[in-house]
């Protein structure tokens, strides 16, 4: 199981929260999306044998929000 940090620009409510996080858990190979709207992140546990971090910040965009380098 893997970890990846991802810094997300644009949040500003839960229901920001809930969108991020279920475009991430639909992803195959995610266990779970831990979304902070404090700390503008998304931490993500996934198989790195089904999932990269590519595909996260795709899913982030597709969700409408920008992931910050």
């Amino acid at each position: 199981m893997q970890t990846e940090v991802i810094k997300v620009k644009g949040m500003s409510c839960m229901g920001c929260v809930n969108k991020v996080k279920a475009g991430l858990e639909n992803i195959a190979g995610v266990s779970s999306a831990n979304v902070s709207l404090e700390q503008k992140q998304v931490t993500v546990q996934y198989d790195d044998t089904k999932a990269e971090p590519k595909q996260f910040t795709e899913a982030i965009k597709k969700a409408g929000f920008e992931v910050i380098a």
